[in-house]
């Protein structure tokens, strides 16, 4: 079943990295009596998602924050220690965009976003997508044609939805 707005968030644990090492993440925990924008990538270091989604939400951070937004928050079937290297790649770290790895889509696949391209090596990983969440309930959501597509789900896009 593909998530549709005006459905609640299915319950998942991702994982962080914190000052310990990783850390698991409740996604319903963090939408909990918030206001949250999650975004989704096919893959860490990609192209469309290194030189086109992320920087998208780094333009457009302080204007989500001015909007109500509590969180930004990027998911990819990746593992932790890849999401932590690439929020400090991107800039999205520093300019305070939550970094969460699906490490075994889990997440991906219960909201039905699951994809498999094997001619590229992408197994198991997330459509490109974004979603604005109140308080556990997915009130808009945006989802890519294609993996190499970032229009629909960009920071502008979905700024405009607010």
């Amino acid at each position: 079943m593909t998530i549709n707005t005006g459905d609640t968030l299915p319950e998942a644990t991702l994982v962080q990295m914190g000052a310990e090492g990783p850390e698991p993440v409740s996604i319903t925990e963090k939408a909990k009596g918030r206001k949250v924008v999650i975004f989704a990538v096919p893959g860490a270091f990609t192209p469309t998602c290194h030189a086109a989604h992320v920087p998208s939400f780094i333009r457009t951070k302080a204007q989500f924050d001015a909007k109500g937004v509590d969180e930004i928050i990027c998911i990819s079937v990746n593992d932790p220690f890849v999401m932590k290297a690439w929020g400090e790649a991107t800039g999205a770290a520093e300019a305070g965009i939550t970094m969460l790895a699906d490490a075994q889509s889990a997440f991906t696949t219960a909201i039905g976003m699951n994809f498999d391209a094997p001619p590229v090596g992408l197994m198991a990983r997330s459509r490109r997508y974004a979603m604005v969440v109140d308080d556990g309930t997915v009130s808009v959501l945006q989802v890519e044609e294609g993996p190499g597509v970032c229009e629909v789900s960009a920071g502008e896009a979905i700024l405009e939805t607010l």
